[in-house]
């Protein structure tokens, strides 16, 4: 009898260790978009891979961003996110709603590109704050491979040389 008691406890012990856990609750509301928007005057992680705006980045530009990242965190300079990866669609609202404010397409487009041109929207241009950040990463940037694109947005990053190479210069706007 005490071995069939004993098989009897190893086999619930088995079923348990296999069942798999209930799901937990989340400990913290993850704020997910499908287009990449991230609300004005809010920033979001390098790590909060749950966003659209960081988890559609080229994977090349999100390894230097965090590499750099950790860096300038031993230095006390911490990289917020106020733009990475954007839909086609939001790219585009983002151009209309620069029209509006500019009054002139001309002078909307030296600071959005419309989707076909925007590396936002191939996953290849990520903007970061706050200033220190991107003075870090203005000097320090091209040791990853970082570099500032336009010379009008000192938040806007993209993949331009190759770690320890030179920086090409910054193109004076978007336009």
């Amino acid at each position: 009898m005490a071995g069939k008691g004993m098989w009897t406890m190893l086999l619930l012990a088995m079923v348990t260790a296999c069942t798999p856990a209930p799901p937990q609750p989340a400990t913290m509301q993850v704020k997910t978009t499908g287009d990449g928007s991230i609300p004005k005057n809010e920033t979001i992680s390098l790590d909060d891979d749950q966003h659209a705006a960081i988890a559609n980045l080229d994977p090349e530009l999100l390894a230097a961003m965090r590499k750099a990242a950790a860096d300038a965190k031993l230095k006390s300079v911490e990289f917020r996110v106020t733009s990475g990866w954007r839909s086609a669609e939001y790219q585009q609202r983002l151009l209309d709603e620069a029209v509006e404010l500019y009054r002139s397409e001309e002078e909307a487009r030296r600071w959005v590109h419309p989707p076909e041109k925007s590396a936002h929207v191939t996953g290849k241009a990520i903007d970061v704050g706050p200033t220190n950040a991107d003075d870090w990463l203005i000097q320090h940037g091209s040791d990853y491979g970082l570099c500032q694109a336009y010379a009008n947005e000192m938040w806007h990053f993209e993949l331009l040389t190759t770690p320890g190479g030179q920086c090409p210069q910054p193109q004076s706007n978007a336009g």
